[in-house]
């Protein structure tokens, strides 16, 4: 059995058990190593301690009932392993920026990544695919030009990223030479839509800013922001390993640095490659501090 495979054994035992009062030990038993080792090797592979990912386990499902049924707020609060409502307010707001009761009255679900739970595939691009510590970067604005679309993202029950996106981007770069260059790089501008589960995601070039948009196509503008830069390497279509791991690890985790609610961005530069499993592309948050 590989370490991956123990982990991953451990891994399971905390999702068939997230509603139980267990130690920490019973996890490093079902992945059959010892308690030390398997806190070790699992920091190194996620960047997180194993009782920091079972407490945002803990919260990601206090998050899903807290949109699905009418459970108390304290009851909630016991079930995630906190002592009080008000110690499980704190780190529910710390976590995804809204108390419980607020959150619960939107009545819809959040526009970005919850804690995911770990399967194999994402545990393998953790060891190899996704820097865990970003590049901090300061970048002007931009003005952009591109073709759009909405969509749903794979935190919702509507997903339909592979359908939308791939096509988007099919279209688009066949039009690249009606944008005058030169250019480093294309972006993918991902916003999220007021009150909505929808998503609008811009594939664009930056442009001069008198540069009037062909047709079918819409200007919009990169803003200037603090951005942290994360590289994506491998498949295009495990980009969404790597968000779950900005959100649901580094911003969660983060002491010094929140989302700014501006748009994230995908970037393609000359490392990018369809094909190629050495491919890397840059994903890039807003961010500001706390």
């Amino acid at each position: 059995m590989s370490v991956l495979d123990q982990v991953q054994r451990g891994v399971d035992f905390v999702e068939a058990h997230l509603d139980e009062d267990f130690p920490l030990t019973a996890v490093s038993r079902a992945g059959a190593m010892s308690h030390w080792h398997f806190q070790r090797t699992f920091r190194a592979l996620t960047g997180e301690t194993l009782m920091t990912y079972v407490r945002a386990r803990r919260l990601a499902r206090a998050a899903d009932r807290l949109l699905h049924d009418d459970t108390p707020l304290i009851e909630l609060a016991m079930d995630a392993g906190f002592s009080s409502q008000e110690a499980f307010t704190r780190a529910f707001k710390r976590a995804y920026g809204l108390p419980p009761g607020r959150y619960r009255s939107l009545g819809r679900r959040r526009l970005f990544v919850e804690k995911v739970g770990i399967d194999a595939s994402y545990l393998a691009h953790l060891r190899d695919g996704v820097t865990r510590e970003p590049r901090i970067v300061e970048r002007g604005a931009q003005a952009v030009i591109g073709l759009s679309t909405h969509y749903y993202g794979v935190d919702s029950e509507k997903n339909d990223l592979a359908e939308r996106i791939p096509a988007l981007w099919d279209a688009f770069l066949p039009r690249l030479a009606e944008l005058p260059g030169p250019r480093e790089a294309c972006f993918g501008l991902i916003r999220a839509r007021p009150d909505s589960e929808e998503l609008t995601y811009l594939a664009c070039a930056e442009v001069p800013p008198d540069v009037d948009p062909p047709q079918r196509m819409v200007r919009d503008t990169i803003p200037a922001s603090t951005w942290a830069v994360f590289e994506h390497r491998g498949p295009t279509a495990d980009l969404d390993h790597t968000v779950n791991y900005v959100y649901g690890t580094w911003l969660a985790g983060s002491d010094g640095w929140t989302h700014t609610t501006a748009p994230d961005l995908e970037i393609y530069g000359a490392r990018w490659h369809p094909t190629s499993p050495d491919s890397v592309i840059e994903y890039a948050v807003p961010v500001a501090r706390r």
